[in-house]
């Protein structure tokens, strides 16, 4: 082999040797890019779950803030409404002592009403002729109180004659009872023991028919019924 083959097959040998390389550069160049765009791809994948997690974190935080922030303001409301209630209370009490505080002051009145034995002695006739009206029985047995005893008996004839005339019967048996009185005026130094401003109850004989027709039961009913006409009067409509 001379020298001119010996240089061709070298020469043939370089270019196989450098297409061989070329082909492996391209090969490389290739699988670079590829690792490059999964690289890439990666990346934005971990991106966007990072903003994903992101997201999730901000809305957890903005649902206990509003979870905090309707806890407080439900508490405010609860508070609020105690507080209005508390109010309502206050002012409600007030105005049961005011009338209750007239109501003390009527019963009061009421033990001036014996005071003038003319007036207190028709009174009782008339409490009488009442209660007997109510019962309409043709024997009773009346109670009063001991300090009323006398006056009970003094208009005793004169109630059962103007009964009988109105109701248009026979004049009905009074027995006065002389063993349980109605109980006394009450004292300065007990105001819990109970009292009786006067007045009188009546009852049929078997005891089953009672008419409390006492100053203080007087009272209570016709306070009882006024009572909304007298909170219009103290407190406006709102309240009547």
């Amino acid at each position: 082999m001379n020298d001119a083959d010996v240089a061709k097959q070298i020469q043939q040998m370089v270019r196989f040797i450098r297409q061989e390389a070329e082909e492996k550069a391209s090969e490389i160049s290739v699988s670079a890019e590829e690792i490059v765009l999964e690289a890439q791809l990666e990346v934005k994948e971990f991106n966007i779950e990072k903003l994903q997690l992101v997201e999730a974190e901000k809305k957890k935080i903005r649902q206990e803030y509003e979870r905090k922030e309707k806890q407080v303001e439900v508490r405010k409301k609860i508070e609020y409404s105690m507080q209005l209630n508390a109010s309502r209370i206050k002012v409600l009490q007030a105005q049961d002592d005011l009338v209750n505080s007239m109501k003390e002051d009527a019963t009061k009145q009421l033990l001036r009403v014996s005071h003038n034995h003319h007036e207190y002695k028709n009174l009782l006739k008339e409490l009488v002729i009442q209660g007997l009206l109510r019962l309409k029985e043709p024997a009773v047995l009346l109670r009063c109180r001991k300090e009323d005893h006398h006056h009970v008996e003094s208009v005793l004839h004169s109630a059962k004659n103007e009964y009988a005339s109105k109701a248009e019967v026979h004049h009905p048996e009074i027995l006065v009872d002389h063993d349980v009185y109605l109980p006394p005026s009450p004292s300065s130094h007990d105001s819990h023991e109970r009292f009786c401003s006067g007045g009188v109850v009546l009852a049929s004989r078997d005891g089953k028919i009672v008419c409390e027709n006492t100053l203080d039961a007087r009272l209570e009913v016709v306070f009882r019924k006024k009572l909304p006409e007298i909170r219009k009067l103290l407190f406006g409509q709102a309240t009547a």
